[in-house]
């Protein structure tokens, strides 16, 4: 068993638990419902876009603890300040550390840039909860869907006026998307079954994704080099969090990485 497998088994546990306590109805009536999600694409593509998704991320699975001291607040305001396109929170408790409470505190303090809510979506019901708490963009992981829970689920986001990162790391996982045309289509360089890191992945798949598509490279970026890379093959966005939460001031490192950017 993969720690992908284990995390996804004890998720649909915790998923059923929460379902059972708390009504959809709830969640529908809750006030951040009815706001307008911003969006990731627009974001991504205006002119000047810095492209960095931003990471909060105390901990995971391969690395342990990565940062048990910054604060929500400090790295959202310094992730602001360093004027990232997007910003990624973190909400699966067991495995990563992070709740649902520290990304409806980012969403008070960042009320002008996209959030995602990073977490292993295996049912509805996290969807319709992660607009009730703030979030703009849901996370869409292909090797733990079906092709059609992946389309299911999407046009959920979509219906919800959420916008999705699909999330591919092989050619197996891109196929299950049924319609690639103007999705938001991130590659983890990861290897979710060995947590390995291969920048490669991004590249070589890149190829097999449309035009249309924005394009995302997921995890293990490290050197502002590595983005002036990817750009060239199409990629518009750029999710990195491990880099910058290992320092001590993480808003400070994001500035910098920033900085050296070509």
């Amino acid at each position: 068993m993969t720690i992908l497998d284990k995390i996804i088994a004890f998720k649909k546990k915790e998923i059923a638990k929460i379902k059972a306590d708390v009504p959809l109805k709830k969640l529908v009536e809750s006030p951040k419902f009815k706001r307008t999600p911003i969006s990731l694409k627009k974001s991504l593509l205006e002119v000047g876009s810095t492209g960095i998704i931003a990471e909060f991320k105390r901990q995971s699975p391969s690395k342990g603890i990565i940062n048990d001291k910054a604060t929500i607040a400090e790295v959202i305001n310094g992730y602001l300040d360093a004027n990232v396109a997007a910003q990624s929170i973190l909400t699966d408790t067991s495995f990563f550390g992070g709740t649902m409470a520290d990304l409806m505190e980012a969403r008070i303090i960042n009320q002008t840039k996209p959030i995602l809510r990073k977490d292993f979506v295996v049912d509805g019901f996290q969807i319709v909860e992660a607009k009730a708490i703030g979030a703009d963009v849901i996370l869409l992981i292909a090797s733990c869907l079906t092709s059609e829970e992946l389309k299911n689920y999407g046009n959920l986001a979509t219906d919800l006026g959420l916008e999705v990162l699909y999330e591919v790391h092989t050619q197996e996982d891109l196929d299950k998307i049924s319609d690639l045309n103007n999705k938001i289509i991130g590659i983890n360089n990861r290897n979710l079954k060995t947590f390995e890191v291969d920048l490669d992945h991004s590249i070589k798949l890149a190829n097999q994704i449309p035009d249309t598509c924005i394009k995302v490279s997921e995890s293990g970026i490290s050197d502002p080099r590595i983005i002036t890379g990817l750009k060239e093959y199409g990629f518009q966005g750029f999710l990195i969090g491990e880099n910058f939460m290992k320092t001590d001031n993480p808003g400070e490192a994001c500035q910098d990485f920033i900085n050296q950017v070509k």
